[in-house]
């Protein structure tokens, strides 16, 4: 069996394309040629065409900034085409927009992707106001409440396994602090948090689970309203979904109602 760290067969301009689409997949911010040479040590005559092809293939596009390249959603729409994602994706969507209508809140789902969290399903809050996230969004999975949900709640060996991944990129007492909330969480059943990203949003997130592992997280980002339902009401219809969601895919049976989960 070939060393995985040496393949038998080399293909150079392809290793150069996935390079740069693997770069700015991790990027937060929009790169320019010039930053992408750096990144990657290779010259800017060496990537100028590899990057004019990704974009006329539609992988790449210049920001709306106008300041540098980004992923288009080209390669998450052809992952969408996988049939595990694209079950879920079914299964999912006809919950949230029972949901959404009920809470009059927006609703999203996030499925983890390698160290980070990527929203892969959407609705929006019914009427004229209402927060939400749009797909393709990421964030590193120990940065954000619906990365939470999908690594606390997965089973103790997956748990140790993301664990020997990603705890050496954070500083141990964050590692410590991550671990505290996940174990709260197991014991609640979800996840209440204040986002990470806006100030005034609290998430609110349950786990979708499937053949026994979690295979997303459901999350509400929760906008106090005059017409909103109170946070706990919201809560425990947001984990009756996320069952709901999980019973489709085969997985847990959904309670039976929201007021069975606040009576615990």
């Amino acid at each position: 069996m070939a060393d995985s760290a040496h393949p038998k067969y080399r293909a150079p301009a392809l290793e150069k394309g996935l390079a740069v689409l693997e770069l700015l997949a991790g990027a937060r911010e929009p790169m320019s040629l010039n930053v992408i040479s750096k990144h990657l040590k290779r010259s800017v005559s060496e990537l100028f065409r590899m990057i004019q092809v990704l974009e006329f293939r539609g992988y790449l596009e210049i920001s709306s900034s106008g300041e540098g390249y980004v992923l288009s959603n080209k390669l998450f729409a052809l992952g969408m085409t996988r049939a595990p994602l694209r079950n879920l994706h079914d299964a999912a969507l006809p919950v949230m927009h029972r949901l959404a209508e009920r809470i009059g809140q927006s609703c999203h789902l996030g499925i983890a992707s390698a160290d980070q969290m990527v929203i892969v399903a959407r609705v929006e809050a019914p009427g004229d106001l209402g927060f939400s996230v749009r797909i393709g969004y990421r964030r590193s999975l120990i940065d954000s409440t619906s990365g939470l949900v999908l690594y606390a709640f997965q089973p103790e060996l997956v748990r140790a396994e993301w664990k020997a991944r990603l705890s050496g990129s954070v500083r141990r007492r964050d590692w410590v602090a991550l671990e505290r909330r996940g174990h709260a969480a197991r014991q609640a059943g979800f996840v209440r948090a204040d986002s990470h990203a806006v100030q005034g949003v609290v998430d609110l997130s349950a786990p979708v689970t499937q053949s026994g592992s979690v295979a997303a997280a459901l999350t509400i980002p929760y906008v106090k309203t005059v017409r909103s339902l109170s946070i706990e009401e919201t809560v425990g219809l947001v984990v009756q979904a996320a069952q709901e969601i999980s019973s489709e895919l085969g997985g847990k049976r959904p309670i039976e109602s929201a007021h069975d989960l606040l009576e615990k």
